[in-house]
């Protein structure tokens, strides 16, 4: 059974860090992309960042580039997020997502899901 599961959520003041981390397992996920979204209250689910198979990246400009940094380790089967500045509008349950094929930034396309992780910044 395929599984993601995300750790490293909690709270923290505006201008802090955060480390998200996501774990794979049931199966190989090395020639998955990997993602991360996002969903605040009283809103849909956004795309944050993603890292395709052979590491390269993209991210939501207008929200978090510049501040938040994707990666992976292969071995470890492991996608993580880092999360730099933080502002209150950054405030969400962070979900970690995986595909087969190419960044996409829609969320119908990402057929995993974890059950994802609470961020919360205060001002």
């Amino acid at each position: 059974q395929v599984q993601l599961v995300e750790s490293g959520g909690g709270s923290v003041q505006a201008g802090g860090s955060l480390r998200l981390s996501c774990a794979a397992s049931g199966r190989t996920f090395s020639w998955y992309t990997m993602a991360w979204f996002r969903q605040a209250p009283g809103k849909e689910r956004e795309f944050v960042a993603a890292i395709s198979w052979s590491g390269g990246s993209l991210y939501s400009e207008d929200s978090v580039e510049g501040r938040f940094t994707i990666s992976r380790d292969i071995a470890k089967n492991t996608a993580s997020l880092q999360m730099n500045r933080l502002k209150s509008e950054d405030t969400a349950v962070y979900y970690c997502a995986a595909k087969g094929g190419p960044i996409s930034t829609s969320s119908s396309t990402y057929g995993y899901w974890g059950q994802g992780t609470q961020v919360t910044v205060s001002s």
